[in-house]
């Protein structure tokens, strides 16, 4: 009778898991949104100073709880010589996140084509895409509107999936929250297409 009553209570109290994989070129501030995401939503969590943070080489893996539901993220390295490793997690998650560095006006274009190889590839079919113009705490940053014309031409190729450009400022916070908010929405709404796991 106990191990009924205690596997009622274990089924009872799982708790939907969704991955997500934060994705952009290398200095873009992935790890920097991640540790501040940790921070707001884990304070208990280790986090790494925005001072420490090095270049990923691989990936980072954080997870946070919100609103009874398990977020897991996968940071992975945006170097070019990483970038062929994307596609590999993207059948398994959830959504991605794609953040760009809103002061990088040099690479905007790289930006732009690695993220229409996201979008092209088929196994992400119907995922949400969520962009972050990120680094708007910055003098001579890309206005949101100018990256949004950018995503909105890509945005064209994806049919019926929830997709968004935020501004953020990773490092001091500045919609952080609003981003998870946004993500979390979406991917409850998006359960029946690509089921969450239990945790």
């Amino acid at each position: 009778m106990f191990h009924l009553a205690q596997g009622l209570y274990t089924n009872w109290n799982k708790k939907e898991e969704y991955s997500v994989l934060i994705l952009g070129l290398d200095n873009a501030g992935k790890t920097t949104f991640l540790e501040k995401v940790k921070s707001i939503y884990n304070p208990d969590a280790k986090i790494i100073p925005p001072e420490r943070i090095t270049t990923t080489v691989g990936q980072n893996v954080g997870h946070i709880l919100v609103k009874k539901t398990y977020l897991k993220f996968w940071d992975v390295g945006g170097q070019e010589s990483l970038r062929s490793l994307w596609e590999e997690y993207f059948s398994s998650c959830h959504a991605i996140i794609f953040i760009v560095d809103s002061t990088d006006k040099t690479r905007i274009e790289e930006c732009k084509n690695s993220l229409v190889k996201i979008v092209n590839d088929d196994s992400i079919e119907g995922i949400p895409i969520l962009m972050l113009a990120n680094k708007q705490d910055c003098e001579d940053h890309l206005e949101v509107e100018d990256i949004k014309e950018i995503f909105n031409v890509i945005a064209e190729h994806l049919s019926a999936r929830d997709s968004r450009v935020l501004p953020i400022s990773a490092i001091k916070g500045d919609g952080v929250e609003q981003s998870v908010e946004w993500l979390l929405t979406r991917l409850i709404r998006n359960k029946q297409n690509r089921p969450p796991r239990f945790k």
